[in-house]
């Protein structure tokens, strides 16, 4: 005789849980954690845009606007004012030196970013394919040494490099703040680029390699297309941290190649600081890194799920 199975009710109360039940649990926690997941990712840009968005409506702000107290929204909070474009795109003259600034800034962080990234790329492949030898050093501990020239105080270099650029004859030239923001920034695009090729399958050029490509072709034809994405992320950051170096900017440049952020930290008279013109012409020095990013994001993306940028 063959013993009936016990009905569902029976199941339920002997501690088995339905199967939808637990289908029904698992949607309320996907869907919970996916509105935390966006409620964070709000947050957090929020609190990356509201400098920007507090820059912008300041210079809108007169005088008056500005030291009243907190002000956010034109229109609302304050009557907007253009005394702050007005400083510095009002005359012919001032119109010439935001220009000329906006045009070295440009020069100087599209240069300098190249030749980081052409210089970085190869670096970063050599470390990856290749074993050096150095002493005791090795392929790990030359790539740990490029790192570490980040925390060297930019102070205790300003010195010798101004004695240095004065004989050189660089002092106040788009030549010498290229080849030291190549310098700067060299070791952060080495190890961009070193974590790019390290997630490229050796294969693809061992096979180039077999149809009788050089070594350096492989490189041009398979390595760095397929890098692409990690060397526009790398460009990209390079251009920023170009664009918005001030320390060295200040002590090399005096007329001819002033770039963006000294023309901000000028924006003071004999009245005190002028915080109108200096949201206002920050403002104009966040727009090119601003579009800079919107045409390039997908880039940035495909760089950063490729493993360019840890």
């Amino acid at each position: 005789m063959i013993a009936a199975s016990p009905p569902a009710a029976e199941a339920s109360v002997a501690g088995h849980v339905p199967r939808q039940s637990y289908g029904r649990k698992s949607r309320v926690w996907q869907v919970v954690g996916r509105t935390l997941t966006y409620a964070v990712l709000l947050l957090w840009a929020f609190i990356c845009l509201f400098p920007i968005y507090w820059t912008f409506t300041t210079s809108l702000k007169d005088q008056v606007a500005v030291l009243q107290g907190p002000t956010y929204i034109p229109f609302v909070d304050f009557e907007p004012s253009f005394i702050g474009w007005t400083d510095i795109l009002g005359t012919p003259d001032q119109r010439d030196i935001l220009f000329r600034n906006a045009r070295n800034s440009l020069i100087v962080a599209l240069g300098a970013s190249t030749l980081a990234v052409v210089l970085g790329s190869m670096a970063g492949y050599g470390l990856t394919r290749f074993n050096y030898r150095f002493l005791i050093w090795r392929n790990r501990d030359i790539s740990f040494w490029f790192l570490s020239q980040l925390i060297l105080p930019p102070a205790a270099v300003v010195m010798p490099l101004l004695i240095f650029y004065r004989e050189l004859r660089l002092l106040d030239t788009h030549l010498g703040l290229i080849l030291l923001y190549t310098v700067i920034n060299l070791p952060i695009v080495i190890w961009i680029m070193r974590d790019q090729f390290n997630s490229i399958p050796i294969e693809l050029e061992q096979a180039a390699l077999v149809d009788g490509a050089t070594l350096f072709g492989a490189f041009l034809k398979i390595v760095v297309p397929v890098a692409g994405p990690g060397m526009v992320a790398a460009f990209i950051l390079s251009v920023i941290l170009a664009w918005n170096e001030y320390f060295f900017a200040t002590v090399l440049t005096s007329i001819n190649a002033v770039t963006m952020p000294i023309l901000i930290a000028t924006q003071v008279s004999s009245q005190g600081i002028k915080w109108w013109a200096m949201a206002a012409v920050a403002t104009a020095s966040i727009a090119p890194l601003v579009i800079i990013g919107v045409f390039l994001e997908r880039y940035i993306v495909r760089g950063l799920t490729a493993g360019a940028v840890k």
